[in-house]
């Protein structure tokens, strides 16, 4: 019996590391924040086993959710070792989350993110930019007014 414990717990101990090694970290930036519905967003995904050595030969895939709807876009390969691509396109506007299968056993999360309505390329203008450009267009016309109605210079007296 003494020996049976012996040899259980000896494999108890050397199959620990063994299963210890089977994992890998997966990074993945947020989308740009004006990203919008139907606009792709180029998600470029890192995978690296135990969180160092980039992890090549594996199948990740960015999964995308609001509500019921789920969307899954597989990642390519890059020329970087360890770094895919996904092309990613959010369907509609709202809030979504994403995670990503890493290829190579787990699921990561992340923050949601707001999804506007789109426009095409997922660039932007912020609103304050709108602003400056009106206040900018009113100091124009303010002094294109100013300059046509200053008063006409007086005819200098000839002794």
């Amino acid at each position: 019996m003494r020996a049976f414990l012996l040899a259980v717990s000896a494999a108890l101990v050397l199959a620990a590391p063994a299963a210890a090694g089977g994992w890998a970290t997966a990074g993945l930036g947020p989308p740009d924040s004006g990203l919008g519905a139907g606009d792709t967003w180029n998600a470029q995904v890192t995978i690296l086993q135990h969180g160092v050595t980039p992890l090549v030969g594996v199948s990740p895939v960015v999964k995308i959710s609001k509500g019921g709807e789920t969307h899954d876009f597989p990642a390519a390969p890059t020329s970087e070792p360890g770094v895919y691509l996904a092309k990613v396109k959010f369907p509609s506007e709202g809030n979504w989350t994403y995670q990503v299968d890493d290829g190579f056993g787990r699921t990561h999360s992340f923050a949601p993110v707001q999804i506007g309505t789109g426009g095409g390329n997922g660039f932007s203008i912020p609103g304050w930019t709108w602003a400056l450009a009106a206040a900018a267009a009113g100091l124009l016309v303010l002094f294109l007014i100013a300059r046509r109605f200053r008063p006409a210079a007086a005819p200098v007296a000839q002794p």
